[in-house]
């Protein structure tokens, strides 16, 4: 999901909206120390996950933010994740379970134009 977050950046910043993006590399131990350094400079978290919405890791990593960092945030965490379905063996059905680089854009721009 690095990579297609990554894009999604490019392309957000081509429309004059600045994301930063933080590559985490585990859950155990989290990295919530740049975590909440992210959130202090933008006001804003937006996980991304390639796994289920239900159940997935990003709702520990929301969770540790709550804790955390929530004085800091000034719009509601978005979470970004695959569909609450079987996961499909077929590319093309795969291609619609798991998040794309639309929908994370589309994330940040409900966030960034909340009021």
């Amino acid at each position: 999901m690095a990579v297609l977050s990554l894009r999604a950046a490019w392309e957000l910043a081509r429309e004059g909206i600045s994301a930063e993006v933080l590559d985490l590399r585990s859950l155990n131990p989290l990295d919530i120390d740049s975590i909440i350094n992210s959130i202090k400079k933008t006001g804003k978290a937006i996980v991304v996950e390639e796994g289920w919405k239900t159940g997935g890791v990003g709702g520990e990593i929301v969770s540790q933010i709550m804790e955390n960092a929530f004085d800091y945030l000034d719009a509601p965490i978005k979470r970004v994740a695959g569909k609450d379905v079987p996961m499909p063996y077929s590319k093309n059905l795969e291609k619609l379970a798991i998040p794309s680089t639309e929908d994370i854009i589309k994330s940040v721009k409900e966030i960034v134009t909340k009021k």
